[in-house]
């Protein structure tokens, strides 16, 4: 099975950021990583907080992640299928960015994985940073 169609994992979260250039990693707090291109967020572990929380037990998710999104139509492309990790709560209401648990992450390919980082990637970039990395990048045809 080609690395890109194994279920994702948080390891390649790490990974995939990593991968794009310009990142820097900012400790964020309980040593969550914050990843960061241009003094700007993208990808960042979320501590528990009383928005995302399991409506079954209330108990507050431990393992939320946040990405950007270029656009709130890919923020709603995104949540509004239930199959997908994928969600957002009020507080993100307006904000461009979804949330995914950690623990479900299985449930997306490797690639499906690297579309969203770069995505988030490319959201929060320079012009001329995104420009140049699309250009060495460029989508596959279809």
């Amino acid at each position: 099975m080609p690395v890109h169609d194994r279920p994702a994992r948080v390891e390649d979260v790490h990974e995939l950021a990593l991968a794009m250039p310009h990142v820097k990693i900012w400790p964020g707090s309980e040593s969550k990583p914050v990843y960061q291109v241009g003094g700007k967020s993208f990808v960042f572990f979320r501590n528990p907080r009383p928005d995302a929380v399991d409506p079954g037990t209330g108990e507050r998710y431990p393992d939320v992640i946040v990405f950007w999104v270029p656009s709130e139509a890919d923020k709603e492309a995104l949540v509004q299928d239930e199959a997908t990790p994928f969600f957002t709560t009020p507080h993100f209401r307006g904000h461009l960015s979804v949330l995914a648990r950690a623990c479900r992450l299985g449930e997306l390919s490797r690639g499906e994985l690297a579309e969203v980082v770069q995505e988030a990637w490319l959201s929060r970039a320079s012009a001329s940073r995104a420009a140049a990395w699309l250009a060495e990048h460029p989508p596959p045809a279809g």
